[in-house]
């Protein structure tokens, strides 16, 4: 079926426009709840959200409409979404409801999914909602409906989760750490997980008021951290996005690592101590260096599309359990089982800690090569998939990849949210890849004249 509503991570826009409103989450609660219902009985949801304003309002809605279905629904408040997805399987609810719009601006907002067990709503399911959706909400006889209640100890009990992904004996005391949480979800936890654990804690991002979530701070906005790291000469600083399921780290000198850097120095630690199952899943966008130091590893090395579903649909096709995106989304099976920023981050804290060196030294072996990305609009109903598919950029395209031989990459593709083509060249130090990627952005334009 052709899908209205639901993308590759939910649903999500603007609030107040269609159809992030209150009256289609009233209906979007009521027709999950009508389609968990049949498969399960007597069934529960969990809700958790980020700190955006909109929140209440969304959350107030679709535990109407879930009541209104006959499902019971237990409250959150703040939580970050792998908390979500965490909670979910470790109270026994039949699925997880985020209420997030990630790293978007606090006038976004949007809906996530997570199935018992903890991951994604599987596609199918997502077509019964949808279809639902078209159908005339009834409420249940007033005996059947749901009920409502708050857990009061849901932080504490992922704050306990998280500290349990190390080993027990393992601390992190003498390493003087600066976390960013975004005035998103991670306000609240991070902060407790580290100082527990033994870490010299700063904060900067954690007085969220429903209007600043992601506002200059956060995994897109490193500047502030890189400030308060070289200031305060920390060991490191880590950054979660609004949500909590993403994260980049700055080392002392404040350098950018990101999420490639962290899925190379994961990979390696696990692999060391033989303990990773299989290889590495990335994307299309995964650093050229990256999986060529993954391959002098012998760590098989894979790519998917952009999106962290589609990573974990590559990570369960294989049996892996190690994958993610350069922009932080880490997904480490072996303690989650979807991209959990904070899990993330202990690992490579962890790392430092049993190897006692520093960021910079665990990535030494690690040559990440010079990448540039040209995104060229499209003029409006431009198809750019047959834009593409011509025979002239098909051509160009081949010709580079054969000058670039096995040091370096070319990919094109549609943006998933914008009416653009997204053209990146990669490749060794000495390739002048900004020309490279210019030339073929320009051969792109001129298919649109």
């Amino acid at each position: 079926m052709t899908r209205r509503y639901f993308g590759t991570d939910g649903i999500r826009g603007t609030v107040g426009k269609a159809p992030i409103t209150a009256d289609f989450m009233l209906k979007l609660g009521w027709a999950a709840g009508q389609v968990l219902r049949r498969d399960k009985g007597r069934t529960r949801v969990l809700i958790g959200k980020d700190t955006r304003i909109s929140g209440y309002m969304f959350e107030s809605a679709l535990e109407a409409g879930l009541s209104a279905a006959g499902v019971d629904v237990s409250l959150l408040g703040p939580m970050p979404t792998p908390g979500i997805a965490y909670l979910t399987r470790t109270f026994r609810a039949d699925a997880g409801i985020v209420i997030s719009a990630s790293h978007n601006p606090f006038d976004d907002n949007g809906i996530k999914f997570f199935s018992a067990e903890g991951k994604k709503l599987p596609d199918e399911t997502e077509d019964r909602i949808e279809a639902m959706l078209e159908a005339p909400l009834t409420t249940a006889e007033a005996a059947q409906l749901g009920k409502a209640a708050r857990i009061d100890d849901a932080a504490g009990r992922y704050i306990e989760f998280c500290k349990s992904t190390l080993p027990d004996r393992l601390s992190l005391h003498g390493l003087k750490v600066v976390l960013d949480c975004a005035h998103g979800a991670t306000y609240h936890i991070a902060p407790n997980v580290f100082r527990e654990l033994g870490a010299d804690v700063s904060t900067i991002g954690v007085s969220p008021n429903g209007l600043n979530i992601n506002e200059q701070v956060g995994s897109t906005h490193p500047a502030a951290l890189r400030a308060a790291v070289i200031q305060q000469s920390a060991d490191l600083g880590i950054a979660f996005d609004g949500d909590g399921d993403r994260l980049l780290l700055v080392d002392a000198d404040g350098r950018e690592i990101d999420g490639d850097d962290i899925l190379y120095l994961i990979a390696r630690d696990r692999h060391e101590r033989g303990l990773l199952e299989g290889g590495v899943v990335g994307t299309l966008m995964s650093n050229f260096g990256l999986a060529m130091a993954l391959d002098k590893l012998g760590i098989p090395f894979e790519r998917a599309n952009v999106g962290d579903r589609f990573v974990m649909e590559r990570m369960a096709a294989n049996g892996w359990e190690l994958g993610g995106e350069s922009s932080g989304h880490i997904v480490c099976g072996h303690a989650q089982t979807t991209g959990d920023g904070i899990v993330s981050a202990l690992q490579v804290l962890a790392l430092m800690m049993r190897e006692q060196k520093s960021l910079p030294t665990l990535l030494k072996e690690l040559e990440k090569v010079p990448q540039a990305l040209v995104n060229v609009r499209l003029p409006a109903d431009t198809n750019a998939k047959e834009v593409m598919a011509s025979a002239p950029l098909q051509q160009a395209v081949a010709a580079l990849e054969q000058a670039l031989g096995d040091e370096g990459r070319v990919l094109l593709r549609p943006s998933g949210t914008e009416p653009l083509i997204r053209v990146m060249v990669e490749g060794r130090a000495h390739l002048d890849v900004d020309r490279l990627a210019n030339d073929l952005a320009a051969q792109v334009e001129a298919l649109l004249d």
